[in-house]
């Protein structure tokens, strides 16, 4: 989340709303805090084969839970449909935690956190 707003500049496509800058300065992040990274982790990156349809997909752990959801890859996964390169594709993925984060302290949606079964 810290890059999101380091980012910040009011103008698409780097503008945040008002209530998340003002969440991040009252460092008013919930359970959601991470503290090896020292704040709400937004995204991350796999080395998963993915294409174009896939946006909004689960990303899942050894364990089957879900972690995360795809949004986006690297200029290097365009070709990947044709030719994976293990080395290059990569895949980027919301964290599960800045979706939760957003629903409990950013959206105020708690009846959809109370159908949840979020694993800690």
């Amino acid at each position: 989340m810290k890059g999101a707003i380091e980012k910040e500049t009011g103008k698409e496509p780097f503008a945040n709303p008002k209530k998340l800058i003002e969440l991040y300065e009252k460092k008013d992040f919930g359970k959601y805090y991470d503290k090896t990274l020292g704040g709400v982790p937004l995204d991350f990156l796999t080395d998963n084969d993915t294409t174009g349809g896939n946006s909004g997909s689960p990303t899942l752990n050894g364990d089957g839970e879900i972690i995360g959801l795809l949004f986006d890859g690297n200029f290097e996964s365009i070709s990947s449909d044709y030719y994976f390169n293990p080395a290059l594709t990569r895949s980027v993925v919301v964290d599960s935690r800045y979706i939760l984060f957003i629903l409990d302290k950013f959206s105020n949606a708690q009846r959809l956190i109370k159908e949840l079964t979020i694993v800690k």
